[in-house]
């Protein structure tokens, strides 16, 4: 999840950072975050008029330019590379429009932050056709642990600090736009 979250600092959306991540078998496939096509001018420089002109949030978005973050995962790794059993971590649960191309593609389990104001039409979505829906509820002690639970550790091993680090690496990647 805080992957997604560090997602989400790239985006050049004006009206909300979302920030997503496509995982299987415990590996990064690919992140999305919302914002402007490749080639087109950023939100912020003027680059979708319905961020630009003011409009309330959750009006006029077919005239919106910008890709949801989890278009933008999809896209960015193709359904060849999703396979079976991917998760999408995203910081927002997804919209309708994305939860359809969410269950196209394929991906098993969407897992997600804080709620948006679809999320029944989203669920109704990933019901029919199979998708798990759940909210992100982080563990008292801050840490999540991904391997056996039987084998919960008592003190943070090697691998632990050494994925506490790449986390730190990718987050001051991503806010610096390399």
């Amino acid at each position: 999840m805080q992957l997604a979250e560090l997602a989400a600092h790239r985006s050049n959306c004006m009206k909300r950072r979302v920030g997503s991540v496509l995982v299987r078998e415990k590996r990064v496939i690919s992140t999305g975050y919302n914002g402007t096509p490749r080639g087109v001018t950023n939100c912020g420089s003027g680059g979708c008029a319905r961020c630009n002109g003011g409009v309330a949030g959750g009006t006029a978005l077919d005239t919106c330019l910008c890709l949801h973050a989890e278009e933008n995962a999809l896209l960015e790794a193709g359904r060849e590379r999703i396979g079976e059993g991917a998760i999408l971590y995203c910081n927002t649960c997804p919209c309708l429009t994305c939860s359809v191309k969410i269950a196209q593609v394929g991906i098993a389990e969407v897992v997600y932050r804080t709620g948006y104001s679809v999320d029944q039409a989203a669920a109704a979505v990933f019901k029919e056709a199979g998708v798990q829906l759940r909210q992100f509820s982080p563990p008292q002690d801050g840490l999540v642990y991904l391997g056996d639970a039987e084998r919960q550790p008592s003190s943070p091993s090697k691998a632990d600090k050494d994925g506490v680090r790449l986390l730190e690496r990718m987050r001051r990647m991503m806010i610096q736009g390399d």
